[in-house]
């Protein structure tokens, strides 16, 4: 049983993982928009954001 649920955590993870990373790249994307801009508010947001992925893809690496 130990050995199908870390192989279904494995494929979770396979997929998961592109994801957030295509989420962070967006992110940031959006973060240098609003750093051009001088958004305050967004890049408050987007460093929150950015923060809240850092902490997934590290959840889903390990």
């Amino acid at each position: 049983m130990k050995h199908v649920m870390e192989a279904l955590r494995k494929r979770e993870a396979e997929e998961k993982l592109p994801v957030i990373r295509m989420e962070i790249d967006y992110e940031l994307v959006t973060l240098h928009d609003a750093m051009v801009a001088c958004d305050q508010e967004q890049i408050k947001r987007s460093k929150k954001k950015l923060a809240e992925l850092r902490k997934q893809l590290i959840e889903w690496s390990s």
